[in-house]
């Protein structure tokens, strides 16, 4: 039997809702063997982030080349990378060994508000780590950040998509949850250097998201991993989330995290 391996780089989370630990679970509930590269380890639970200890180019360099040179990876997510010389350390390891689906959530702010990517960091990940993207797993305020223009409308969404192609990313998938204009719905749009797709989920009133955009990158990357292309990737990477949404698990005091096994237990009850 094929294993499909996933590995993430990214930052620990100690309250486990987002991040390493957001990822690692959902490697797991999707069947995909995870591995972990740590670029920071933050002290932050529910209420927000009350520390952040990043790691040495060569720690995360090291981390990188023990998967590399052993186990190896199918699929590759980004998440938290903090500094210009992380991601230029990640950049070089990802064409080292020459691993393609590479998915980049690019992680800026916490929910809280807390700063989790240096601004001065934004160039390099444009340059350095953008042009080697499969995927490109941007929310709004994101995309914002990463094109220089004022994202309002849908269409502001389809040109935002459009400069991410042009920066070399291969595929785009911007999250519409922090979207006011729709109230009821979210829709994420995917765009594949050609055609648009539209992804329409209910909208669920809840403080309980911590970690949604970290978990919906990984189940994309634990899908590339077992094969599955992008347009299919998606779907079940939407209906994860929105499980995980919506069965909540009320922890916390604050913005609580999702609910990792919610998804397979709703296939395993039907």
């Amino acid at each position: 039997m094929t294993i499909a391996r996933a590995l993430t780089i990214a930052g620990s989370d100690s309250g486990g809702g987002a991040g390493i630990q957001a990822d690692l679970k959902t490697f797991q509930e999707l069947r995909a063997f995870g591995m972990s590269a740590i670029t920071a380890v933050t002290a932050q639970n529910t209420l927000g982030v009350q520390g952040i200890y990043p790691m040495s180019t060569e720690a995360v360099a090291k981390q990188i080349d023990a998967i590399g040179e052993d186990i190896g990876a199918d699929a590759v997510k980004t998440g938290m990378l903090f500094s210009s010389d992380i991601i230029i350390c990640v950049a070089e390891k990802l064409q080292q060994y020459k691993w393609e689906k590479v998915v980049v959530d690019p992680v800026m702010i916490a929910k809280g508000g807390a700063a989790l990517l240096l601004k001065e960091s934004i160039r390099a990940l444009k340059q350095s780590l953008l042009p080697l993207a499969y995927v490109v797993t941007p929310n709004i305020p994101e995309a914002e950040l990463l094109t220089d223009m004022q994202i309002i409308s849908l269409e502001d969404r389809k040109e935002a998509a459009k400069k991410l192609v042009a920066y070399g990313a291969k595929h785009v998938v911007m999250k519409g949850g922090h979207d006011p204009a729709e109230a009821d719905e979210i829709v994420d749009l995917l765009y594949d250097g050609r055609d648009f797709y539209e992804f329409r989920s209910d909208r669920k009133a809840t403080r309980h998201t911590h970690g949604t955009g970290c978990t919906f990158a990984a189940a994309i990357t634990a899908e590339l991993a077992k094969g599955q292309s992008v347009l299919d990737a998606v779907p079940v990477a939407k209906a994860f989330i929105q499980a995980a949404i919506e069965d909540t698990l009320h922890l916390g005091h604050g913005h609580g995290p999702t609910n990792h096994w919610a998804y397979r237990e709703r296939r395993n009850n039907r």
